[in-house]
């Protein structure tokens, strides 16, 4: 009982401090698209990274820091931020629009490799959907499936109790797809790390040393697939297929 009484006391403190948080990032979120609206981007952009800070993840966030910077001429932090946006809502039609946009401002004009068209395919069904809307879905199938098994249970019509029985495996099998195919997104991303160049000009060398040979170079607003990390060095690879290895600070992994 001693413990009980400390939970409730823990809880009752804490409470009103996750409250007063989630009030204070939304009136400084609030004022970040004054300072927007009125045309102060960099002021904008202090806001937003204000929130930023605290470890806080958004969409809108992301997409608004995004959005300043881009109005501000920062188009790697523009681009960097939109990617943060979309890992968080792959399927956000303005955040995947603004991506493009901003990447018709780089220099790397790069053609993508061509991809077997199921796996196109799957990659473009996976990302669809933020994970929130795939978890939102999952728990309502499971519970509507859990409903109808309820009433399996208790209903005395045979008409109701086959319905029931038939709802009840459907609601359940599309609730654990839903699941499979957010657990697939969380894959996707944990398994594919990309960065953004934010230097000016990187040039690309075969081997992780300042005196392997220059392959080919690379400019600011790039993004790139990130394979491998050797102390100040990481291996990268760019749409095209092409690899190679960059000093670690010219990018920043999203």
């Amino acid at each position: 009982m001693k413990y009980k009484h400390i939970i409730y006391l823990l809880i009752a403190l804490v409470t009103p401090m996750l409250a007063y948080a989630a009030g204070d990032m939304q009136a400084i979120f609030e004022k970040g698209n004054q300072q927007y609206a009125k045309g102060n981007y960099k002021e904008a952009m202090a806001d937003y990274q204000q929130i930023l800070q605290t470890g806080y993840q958004s969409v809108p966030v992301y997409f608004n820091m995004g959005n300043a910077s881009f109005k501000n001429g920062d188009i790697p932090s523009a681009i960097y931020y939109y990617e943060k946006a979309h890992k968080l809502s792959p399927g956000d039609d303005d955040v995947n629009f603004n991506i493009q946009f901003a990447n018709l401002r780089t220099t790397d004009k790069i053609d993508i490799a061509p991809e077997f068209f199921l796996l196109k395919w799957w990659k473009g069904f996976i990302l669809m959907f933020s994970g929130t809307t795939l978890a939102v879905w999952s728990i309502l199938f499971i519970l509507l499936a859990s409903v109808a098994l309820i009433t399996y249970m208790f209903t005395y019509s045979v008409t109701i109790k086959k319905a029931s029985f038939y709802s009840t495996f459907i609601l359940f099998v599309i609730g654990l797809f839903f699941i499979f195919v957010g657990n697939r997104q969380v894959n996707y991303f944990d398994t594919h790390h990309q960065a953004i160049i934010f230097s000016g000009a990187v040039t690309v060398k075969s081997g992780p040393a300042n005196a392997a040979k220059s392959l080919f170079l690379i400019h600011e607003g790039t993004k790139v697939d990130v394979l491998e990390n050797n102390n100040s060095w990481t291996k990268i690879r760019l749409p095209n297929g092409n690899e190679g290895w960059i000093v670690a600070s010219d990018a920043k992994e999203i």
